[in-house]
């Protein structure tokens, strides 16, 4: 039995059978649709009006427009006498695959692009909230004085740079410290790219948190939402906004990976609590910059990571936001962060532990300070040289001190004037001492021009 036209079509033209029942069947549909369209004028579909442009351009009041195709191309001449069938079918099928094609690439332009570039509802809330939180992100860099070695002129010079976001319309920015650390002039740069020269309010080292101000105008500073870190936990969805390797604005995500780690401060190497890890990058430029929940809320201060090798291993921190609160609302009031101390200097950690003991050894006290007044013995040589050990700190208001870290702890949640029994160890014998806490001395000691 001899082939039918369409099947002699499909077998000229190399498609597969699904293939070629896909275009022939489209092309009888559009048919169809077309017929309607002429029958009901006031009826609308987005597809009508370019297939009937495409039919009329084939021969208008043709019903079968795949026969009307095959006439004209049949009328042609052919360098034989007659066409056969095979080319008829070939004919045939060429034509309802061109007419399928006609309305694809009719379509509008806009209707393709929704269709291929439809963001999920996952992905819609990610960019909504970088669009929300970008205003507040700013771009920190530290400056440095230096004279140049042909023209002996003194001049600025870029030495690092960070992030930092805007805290309210005041114009106060808050970073890390580690990134204004020996500066001598400071430049924050908002979304709009607009350049102010910025004065330290001031700065807790301890805890890794400054306080910068800019005069700007007050629309162009969008301050971030705050929320509490308490409520935390571990799987929840975090977005870090920053400036990694001077790449301003860039959004990474991830997930709390942690709670309530303990990383010892970069500058003075006093442990920072309660600190929250994260997967999501973060690398040399981010510090300062925000760590957001999936409402865009702020959670914590992005600050360090854990790696050998300087960049991104997964491993990030941030500094909680209620911690970064009390620290920031205390520069700006008074200048400055009041933190309780005893007034002593103590040995590494290490070296107690190699004695086989379990505390805080006291190397010495500061003239006058809360342990020089309370009796606190040192360390000290006698007349041949012999190390005599000083006291041993071991609690304070029976609390357990087995390290610096425990030291640093309890002493955070004390007040500035309170007196606290201290726990020590001298000699063979326990020894409880009042004391009375003092203000730490202030060490806010960079000084910014102000142009």
């Amino acid at each position: 039995m001899a082939p039918s036209v369409m099947e002699a079509s499909r077998s000229t033209l190399g498609f597969s059978r699904a293939a070629f029942d896909r275009v022939t069947t489209k092309g009888a549909r559009n048919r169809q649709l077309c017929t309607r369209a002429r029958k009901s004028p006031g009826r609308q579909s987005p597809i009508v009006p370019c297939a009937v442009r495409a039919d009329e351009k084939l021969g208008k009041g043709k019903e079968d427009k795949q026969e009307n195709v095959l006439q004209i191309l049949v009328q042609k001449p052919f360098p034989f006498s007659a066409p056969s069938e095979t080319v008829k079918g070939f004919l045939g099928g060429l034509s309802a695959a061109a007419f399928a094609l006609s309305l694809v690439t009719a379509l509008p332009e806009d209707a393709i692009g929704q269709t291929s570039f439809r963001l999920t509802p996952t992905e819609s809330g990610t960019v909504n909230l970088f669009k929300r939180n970008t205003p507040s992100v700013v771009y920190v860099t530290n400056l440095a004085v230096r004279r140049d070695q042909f023209t002996l002129d003194v001049i600025n010079y870029p030495q690092g740079t960070g992030s930092g976001f805007i805290w309210d319309t005041k114009g106060h920015i808050v970073t890390n410290y580690h990134v204004i650390r020996n500066a001598s002039d400071l430049q924050v740069t908002l979304q709009d790219q607009s350049v102010y020269n910025a004065k330290i309010v001031g700065f807790d080292e301890d805890k890794d948190v400054a306080v910068l101000q800019v005069d700007a105008p007050k629309e162009n500073l969008l301050p971030v939402t705050l929320t509490a870190s308490d409520a935390l936990q571990v799987g929840q969805q975090v977005y870090a906004i920053g400036n990694p390797f001077g790449l301003d604005h860039t959004l990474t995500t991830g997930i709390i990976s942690g709670l309530n780690r303990e990383i010892a401060s970069s500058n003075s190497g006093r442990p920072i609590q309660n600190v929250i890890q994260t997967d999501a990058a973060i690398n040399p430029g981010n510090s300062g910059g925000p760590l957001l929940n999936s409402a865009g809320n702020l959670i914590g201060v992005n600050t360090a990571i854990y790696s050998a090798s300087g960049t991104s291993s997964g491993v990030g921190f941030a500094i909680p936001s209620d911690t970064v609160a009390g620290i920031v609302n205390q520069i700006i009031e008074f200048g400055r962060v009041t933190r309780p101390i005893i007034g002593i200097s103590f040995a590494p950690d290490v070296s107690v532990e190699q004695l086989g003991l379990k505390g805080v050894l006291v190397l010495d006290a500061t003239p006058g300070g809360p342990a020089a007044r309370a009796g606190v013995q040192t360390t000290k040589r006698d007349r041949y040289g012999r190390l005599l050990l000083g006291d041993i700190i071991t609690g304070i208001n029976e609390e357990a001190v087995k390290n610096s870290s425990d030291l640093y702890r309890i002493l955070d949640r004390c007040q500035v004037g309170q007196v606290v029994d201290l726990q020590v160890l001298r000699g063979d014998g326990a020894v409880k001492l009042p004391i009375q806490l003092d203000d730490a001395p202030s060490r806010q000691g960079i000084t910014i021009p102000q142009s």
